[in-house]
């Protein structure tokens, strides 16, 4: 009976061998298979993190709305107008957040899933971008929590008019910070971006230096897309975008051609 079974195994292996078309289908189906299993991990990880943060919802919301808070008086307050914002906003909150604290695990399985096709120089490569660029995203909701949100908060409670309260609805507060943690966190990235150009050949440093002016319009410009319709939000993104993408003309000038070094050597 095993040898049976072992002489059909080898039957469909020289008949798989024989068939090209057969084996590249197999091989099509075992990366569908692969990539399913590290999806499904990745979901798993972001369930189990926000079934561990969960019970602490409540306490991450108001670590989120400290910033606005301590800019109330003792009169204002923040509100909930709808029945299911109690539970809602502090749920999707939570959700978030075990995103965020799940970006390691997700890019670890994204590298694993490609990295078996990559060059060793290719790997070299892709490994520390993949660890900045996560470092690099939580700098960037680091930098709105600590030094944007005092100054906005502080700006918008000292403009309201005499006599007027302010009740901030925690639904719409929570959209508001996520919509600025979220432009923040892709503007730290412009370093990536700016390395990945020239490394990539589309672009060379001095082209890019050439564009600065460019750069400092768009970057003022994209503060007006991703931020709320102040100035000082949208200044406090275009200038770390302006400052990040010079630090990643400085990092292609001094990385770049010592890679290429190595690579002819």
């Amino acid at each position: 009976m095993l040898f049976r079974k072992n002489k059909n195994n080898q039957v469909a292996a020289s008949a798989a061998s024989d068939n090209p078309s057969t084996a590249k289908e197999q091989t099509f189906v075992s990366h569908l298979v692969e990539l399913r299993d590290r999806l499904l991990k990745a979901i798993a990880c972001v369930l189990v993190a926000l079934l561990c943060l969960f019970p602490f919802s409540n306490l991450l919301y108001g670590l989120l709305a400290e910033p606005l808070l301590a800019h109330l008086s003792g009169s204002s307050t923040m509100i909930a107008t709808q029945v299911a914002s109690p539970f809602l906003a502090p749920f999707k909150l939570t959700a978030f957040v075990a995103v965020v604290v799940s970006v390691p695990y997700i890019f670890f399985q994204a590298w694993s899933f490609v990295a078996p096709g990559l060059y060793l120089k290719e790997r070299r490569l892709a490994l520390p971008l993949i660890v900045s660029s996560t470092v690099l995203f939580y700098l960037g909701i680091a930098f709105a929590y600590y030094a944007v949100f005092p100054l906005i908060f502080g700006f918008f409670t000292s403009v309201a008019p005499e006599g007027v309260t302010i009740m901030t609805d925690i639904s719409h507060y929570l959209d508001f910070v996520l919509k600025i943690f979220l432009a923040f966190g892709a503007a730290f990235e412009v370093p990536i971006a700016t390395y990945l150009l020239v490394r990539s050949g589309v672009s060379t440093v001095e082209s890019l230096g050439n564009k600065r002016p460019y750069i400092i319009v768009g970057s003022f410009v994209l503060g007006m897309i991703l931020t709320p319709p102040d100035i000082i939000s949208q200044t406090m993104l275009a200038l770390p975008i302006w400052i990040l993408y010079e630090i990643g003309l400085l990092m292609c000038k001094w990385t770049i051609p010592a890679e290429d070094a190595e690579d002819e050597q």
